[in-house]
């Protein structure tokens, strides 16, 4: 949450005459009794403040809000789980009515042939759920816009989009119910995004980086255009009409006009339409391929590469000054957490710094919610230092335990006192048992291979089950008992402590859970083991569902290839860390397939239907490659589900000049510009920054596996912030105390 001012009567620190003169107090008796009752009060308030000032630098967030009494109570119920988690299901909530309320998509199939009539929510139904959190939605922003206060308020532009976001989904709100929910357009369901985005602070800061990057871009974008239109003039020119009709069919079917010969040429620049563009001209004369290379190299191996090495370059450059920004608000928060802190004990009067004693930051970090090996880390320091003041730079250096990794330490294997169960111990917690458990696996795969290879041209009928079953069960049996076994040697806490073991373990229970099952009801394999359909599936069916499952325990040889194990726990990851970043492509996602509703919401007509399309075909027969050839009915916008479905079709860009034909077809040939936007902004923005970030990821991975030794027992989970945490710059005092002094409760 952006932080900011307004008066109040309890000032962050007393006013500078106060702090001068309490070597004064100290002078008498009865001045220093009554000075120590009317400041206990205010010891509780300072002890409180250093508490959510720690807490803000820990999640990055700013400090300039509210500090009084009434307020730090609001502000830490405001963050805590329960508040957030109730704002990030009414979110979740909001969002996923798309898929219920009209139109829905409640159908199984979104084909345009077979689609039965979806259910559709009775009027008020979708609008009361609205309603509720829209309320929540005004809670939210009334007590984020308290916090901060007046003053910062009109400073904060996503506070201000957020009212009026909420006003105008209001508006439109009452006007749903005024036509009693049957018009068309509904503005507010694509403003619902903001909604997640504003709730976000790494998600302002990447679309902050976005934004920054796009300049940059747009020099690329513009090249890009250039040779688009120099290429399709030269088209133009090149497959222009001849007399003789036979041998026009380049200029027929892609060089027709201007539209149609930039859009042929656009879809070549993602290489979709390749080689079939080429084909018709090239059968005349294979010097014409010169052409299509020629632009294909330009365009597709040049400046789409070299769009995505300055997407790297500059969206890299935007995003760490953005960490370094949430470094620098880390640091703030901590050292007003100290000037708060040195104002609880009396100093000398001569003293040349300000302090803070350690017993007053023990007391804090038992308040503050913070990550147990911190804290323990934190502690630990404190307990160990000889001194009991701690200056502003030990205060630092004691909480840069929140700069490192988080390190994940497995618990030691039990000690056994017998001989036996030591060897026992040795023996099957050694890693080459680990290896004999792939080599099992991997024999477990090439066996179902085999009779899958064996059994693939034979009826249901002539399969052999007894083969398959029998085999499945031995290896059930197998991993069972390399389970226990582990278990025995490595402790349960440590067995469970291992990721690949714990997938391990859940996959072999589910799969005896399956076999005891399968043999409940069928009975145990023997030869001629074809029974009867009696369950909820039959013998076939839960034989493949245990086959799949163990082909899917086979990923458990990736923690020992020491490559491969790297390539996964990089997109891991990006899958962690990265949740902002998809965040917005769900937010785009949810925009254009909103829009591609109120556009394009019943346009696709099945061919039983053709009068109501404005085309014709020859004698009943469909050009090959078009959208009904193809058969593409169930990608279309009559549903939120099946829209979502058509742009992840678009945006993976293959055939996706078919989109293109057929919706300018079916509904106006401006359809182009929407599908050519989403292109832009999904395939070529957003993949590129998804790349520069995967190279970003990979290569700091990649780096510090070169430069440390993995240890057995620990790993190291990195954050964005700690990826960039070696290129970062540390804050002066000069910059810390400047920004303090600018602070709107702030008195020094």
């Amino acid at each position: 949450m952006e932080v900011g001012a307004g008066a109040e009567a309890e000032p962050l620190l007393p006013p500078r005459s106060w702090r001068a003169g309490r070597g004064l107090r100290r002078a008498g008796g009865g001045a220093r009794s009554a000075a120590e009752g009317g400041t206990g009060a205010d010891n509780d308030l300072y002890i409180n403040q250093a508490v959510v000032f720690i807490e803000d630098a820990i999640q990055y967030r700013s400090i300039n809000h509210r500090v009084d009494s009434k307020s730090l109570w609001l502000y830490r119920w405001y963050y805590s789980r329960t508040c957030q988690w109730i704002l990030s299901l009414t979110i979740t909530v909001i969002l996923a009515l798309a898929f219920i309320e009209k139109p829905s998509s409640l159908t199984i199939t979104s084909d345009v042939r077979y689609r039965l009539p979806a259910w559709n929510p009775p009027c008020g139904l979708t609008e009361s759920i609205e309603l509720i959190c829209f309320l929540v939605f005004v809670v939210d922003v009334s007590v984020k816009s308290y916090l901060i206060g007046w003053e910062e308020f009109w400073k904060n532009k996503w506070l201000m989009a957020y009212i009026l976001t909420l006003i105008v989904s209001l508006a439109d709100w009452i006007v749903s119910l005024s036509f009693f929910c049957t018009e068309d357009v509904r503005i507010r369901r694509i403003l619902r995004p903001f909604f997640l985005l504003q709730n976000s602070s790494m998600m302002k800061k990447t679309l902050k980086s976005i934004n920054s990057t796009l300049p940059e871009m747009a020099s690329v974008v513009l090249l890009l255009a250039v040779h688009l239109s120099l290429f399709t003039m030269f088209a133009m020119l090149l497959f222009a009409r001849t007399k003789d009709g036979q041998q026009d069919k380049e200029w027929v079917v892609y060089f027709r006009n201007l539209p149609d010969s930039l859009t042929t040429l656009l879809v070549l620049l993602t290489t979709a339409n390749n080689p079939d563009v080429m084909i018709p001209a090239y059968s005349k004369n294979r010097a014409y391929s010169i052409f299509f290379i020629l632009f294909t190299v330009l365009g597709n191996l040049f400046l789409m590469n070299l769009l995505t090495a300055i997407i790297y370059n500059q969206f890299r450059g935007y995003l760490l000054k953005s960490v370094q920004s949430s470094l620098f608000r880390r640091r703030l928060g901590i050292r007003a957490a100290f000037e708060v802190l040195s104002s609880l004990k009396e100093t000398p009067g001569n003293a040349q710094q300000s302090c803070v004693s350690v017993g007053a930051l023990l007391q804090v970090l038992q308040k503050v919610e913070m990550d147990s090996r911190c804290q323990q880390a934190i502690m630990r320091s404190l307990k160990t230092c000889s001194c009991d003041q701690l200056s502003a730079a030990q205060f630092q250096k004691l909480f840069e335990e929140l700069d490192k990794d988080a390190i994940k330490q497995h618990p030691p294997s039990p000690e056994y006192q017998s001989h036996f169960m030591q060897k026992m111990q040795f023996a099957f917690g050694h890693p080459y048992f680990g290896y004999l458990g792939n080599v099992v696996a991997l024999a477990n795969i090439v066996s179902i291979c085999v009779v899958l290879v064996m059994d693939a041209d034979k009826q249901p009928s002539e399969r052999d089950d007894f083969f398959l079953g029998a085999i499945n069960c031995f290896f059930i049996l197998y991993y069972l008992l390399e389970m226990m076994l582990k278990i025995l040697a490595m402790g349960l806490k440590r067995y469970l402590s291992y990721p690949s073991n714990r997938f391990d373990g859940l996959l072999t229970v589910i799969l005896l859970v399956l076999e005891i099952a399968t043999f409940a009801v069928y009975g145990f394999p023997h030869p001629g083991w074809r029974p009867e359909f009696m369950g909820l599936l039959s013998l076939w069916d839960m034989v493949r569902l245990v086959n799949m499952l163990i082909v899917f325990r086979f990923l458990r040889i990736i923690p020992n290839m020491k490559f491969m194990a790297l390539v996964v726990t990089t997109l891991l990851d990006l899958v962690k860390n990265l949740r902002a970043f998809a965040g917005i492509l769900v937010v785009v996602f949810y925009a254009f397939a909103i829009t591609g509703i109120m556009l394009f919401k019943g346009a696709v007509v099945p061919l039983g239907n053709m009068s109501a399309v404005n085309t014709t075909y020859n004698n009943g027969t469909l050009q090959c490659g078009t959208y009904e050839q193809l058969e593409y009915w169930p990608n279309n916008f009559d549903d939120f589900a099946a829209a979502v479905v058509t742009l992840w079709d678009v945006m993976v860009v293959n055939n996706w000049q078919v989109f293109l034909e057929a919706f300018s077809r079916y509904s106006s040939p401006w359809a182009k510009i929407y599908f050519v936007a989403w292109w832009l902004i999904s395939s070529v923005i957003w993949v590129n920054l998804f790349v520069a970030l995967l190279l970003e990821n990979f290569i700091h991975k990649w780096d510090r596996r070169c430069h440390r030794e993995p240890l057995s027992d620990i790993e190291y989970q990195r954050t964005v912030e700690l990826m960039f945490r070696d290129v970062l710059e540390e804050p002066t005092e000069e910059e810390l105390m400047e920004k303090l002094h600018q602070h709107p409760h702030l008195h020094l």
